[in-house]
């Protein structure tokens, strides 16, 4: 072993002396990881929640690895050749970006004309590295998976990446004329990277993450970090040759880092306060500790985190991430994904693999290589024997065809969204729920006076002896007189997302005593600030309705808090979700069953089984109900509300 060390040193010298570049296999396995967790968190969050946290691996291996070439080329050369770093990084990353910005462009020009929105700028800020600004006044928010989705929202990281590679070597430069001394520049970089973090923890806002998430300032601690370790552990200058509890040592420390970042995956929830407050900058810090390890020639995590596979996924891994959102977004926008998302996950990934290798191969890898200098005489030749360029001649008519369409979206771009027949509706059904909240709180007053003066009558109702208004309301929603009556004397607090909105109307007409509270995207860990705030308010009757689970997943600790903050002495009626346009309807169903096994209080109303092969009750998103639907939603609501209160 000592032998085979010494060798290995002395190869490393030499390769050092000659300029030669050590290429360190095992970060193909730390970007295969990073990558893995975020298709895989894209594709099904609710398994791993933490799977974002992919990029900032990422920044750390860009920021560690450029650093340490940039180190190298001055130690070597006492230079930095600044316009041919600017070359190798353009003809590295541009191509196949150009290529994505066309062909998605293209599809939405063709197929989905509602994303052409802000196409322009969106195109054009990618192509100058500024879309992360662009998103945060823009975009929607990175963890909104329902409404809109756009299929650039992730080039927002390659943006700091290009900014990134704009600066660096300057910056690099900069420090070694004028700081020098390795200790001090580092001492430097890690007071930004921490000033960094502290700026994204200031600036978190639960309400609206984006300015933390797509801001250059607020992400840019993860590069730093890696360029940190870049200066203080140069992979060019340790030394192979280490002794057996050195080695030990740094191979501990490389396997602890990678279990803790694999644990974070799973448990890091990236819509919590404490992400931003320290869990994401810590969560960094271990990807930095485990770069160095895998950059130590004298670790086994190099080894370790080197075979064929990762190599494979590693090398095309900017690809995949590249192509990754529109594969996704156009597939779900065809096919309805919740019922078997697993075989859809996969036929996902299969197009994602199949549409990077085509990128790697035909784009990617020959644009690489190519010498710019040639392309005068090349299209020369061309030009004289053009029949002999057949796959010339075919790539011409598809990039014309690209740029074509592009153009014609470019032209067609709509001045702003036009909201939809569902949102109008919504908005609609939104402002009148307001105005019946007013008379519900009055209502609700009142019923639980007369409650207070008389037990329930628990005769029969007679449906001839009812008025014809109530005649009418029964008959629409498929109500026996003894529900109608039942619900209109049962005070309810109604609280969900748009589903609930969508139908707000209609659950008011049954239950006049019904305070709605409803916000389009909305999600379950916003509900316990909302049920606190309505208790306070005096506006949390004794029958609760939920309606969550539309736009994402539910974690048991998050169900559990929504029952802790109604309490123990109401009656919750948790409503199942019909999204089979994504990958947590599933997921969602199971946590609102578990949850009412768990606690006597909750009952569970199946609007998924009673609406599943029903698809003439929904809008054209699958999802929130017609007018037809509502008359369903509605009848399931309050047969259940009335049999579990009778």
């Amino acid at each position: 072993m000592n032998q085979t060390n010494t060798r290995l040193t002395r190869t490393l010298l030499r390769n050092q002396r000659a300029g030669k570049r050590r290429y360190i296999s095992g970060f193909d396995g730390i970007r295969t990881l990073a990558v893995l967790g975020v298709i895989i968190y894209h594709l099904a969050p609710s398994t791993l929640q933490g799977g974002y946290l992919g990029v900032p691996i990422f920044f750390v291996v860009s920021g560690y690895l450029i650093t340490y070439l940039l180190i190298q080329e001055w130690d070597t050369k006492n230079s930095i050749d600044v316009l041919g770093f600017y070359g190798r990084r353009l003809k590295r990353l541009y191509p196949a970006l150009v290529t994505m910005l066309l062909g998605t462009t293209a599809y939405i020009t063709l197929f989905q004309r509602d994303l052409l929105v802000n196409i322009r700028s969106t195109v054009m800020t990618n192509l100058i590295y500024g879309y992360n600004w662009f998103e945060i006044n823009h975009g929607q928010s990175y963890f909104n998976r329902f409404s809109g989705e756009s299929p650039f929202t992730h080039l927002w990281s390659l943006s700091i990446e290009g900014q990134f590679y704009l600066v660096w070597p300057v910056v690099v430069i900069l420090l070694l004329l004028f700081i020098r001394k390795g200790s001090r520049i580092v001492a430097i970089l890690l007071t930004v990277a921490v000033l960094s973090a502290l700026g994204m923890a200031m600036m978190y806002d639960p309400a609206n993450t984006n300015r933390v998430y797509y801001g250059t300032d607020t992400r840019m601690f993860a590069i730093l970090l890696g360029a940190s370790m870049a200066f203080v552990w140069p992979a060019h200058k340790l030394n192979a040759n280490v002794s057996r509890a050195h080695r030990l040592t740094l191979d501990a420390v490389g396997v602890v880092s990678l279990l803790l970042l694999i644990h974070m995956f799973f448990t890091m929830n990236g819509q919590v306060a404490s992400t931003y407050r320290g869990g994401m900058f810590w969560f960094t810090v271990l990807s930095a500790v485990l770069v160095g390890t895998v950059a130590h020639p004298g670790s086994d995590m190099n080894r370790i985190l080197t075979n064929r596979a990762f190599t494979y996924v590693g090398k095309r891994s900017y690809g995949i991430y590249l192509y990754q959102f529109p594969v996704m977004i156009f597939y779900e926008s065809r096919v309805n994904i919740g019922n078997h998302p697993l075989l859809n996950s996969l036929v996902e990934v299969a197009l994602i693999m199949l549409v990077t290798e085509a990128s790697y191969r035909w784009i990617e890898n020959p644009m690489r290589h190519y010498h710019y200098g040639q392309l005068t005489n090349d299209v020369m030749r061309y030009l004289h024997q053009p029949r002999a360029h057949r796959l010339a001649n075919t790539l011409g008519v598809v990039a014309a065809l690209l740029f074509g369409l592009t153009a014609v979206g470019f032209v067609q771009q709509p001045a702003a969204a036009k909201p939809t027949a569902l949102q109008k509706t919504i908005t609609a059904r939104s402002a009148a729920t307001k105005k019946k909240n007013e008379a519900a709180v009055k209502k609700q007053k009142a019923l639980a006076k007369a409650a207070s003066q008389k037990k329930k009558h628990d005769k029969a109702v007679a449906f001839s002896k009812m008025s014809k208004a109530d005649q009418k309301t029964a008959k629409f929603y498929f109500l026996t007189a003894d529900e109608l009556q039942s619900s209109k004397q049962t005070a309810l607090t109604a609280i969900g997302d748009s589903v609930l909105l969508d139908d707000s109307g209609d659950l008011q007409d049954v239950f006049p005593g019904a305070i709605v509270n409803g916000a389009v995207g909305r999600q379950a860990a916003d509900v316990p600030g909302i049920i606190s705030s309505m208790a306070q308010r005096g506006q949390l009757a004794k029958n609760v309705l939920i309606n969550i689970g539309t736009n994402g997943y539910i974690t048991p600790a998050q169900s559990d808090q929504i029952i802790h903050a109604i309490g123990a002495d109401h009656q919750i009626f948790w409503v199942t979700a019909h999204v089979p346009t994504r990958e947590w309807q599933n997921s969602v169903n199971n946590r609102i069953q578990k949850t009412a096994d768990k606690y006597k209080n909750v009952h569970v109303i199946d609007w998924y089984t009673t609406a599943k092969d029903h698809s003439s009750w929904f809008v054209d998103d699958h999802v929130h109900p017609n007018n037809k639907g509502n008359q369903y939603f509605t009848s399931l609501i309050a047969k259940t509300i009335a049999k579990v209160n009778s």
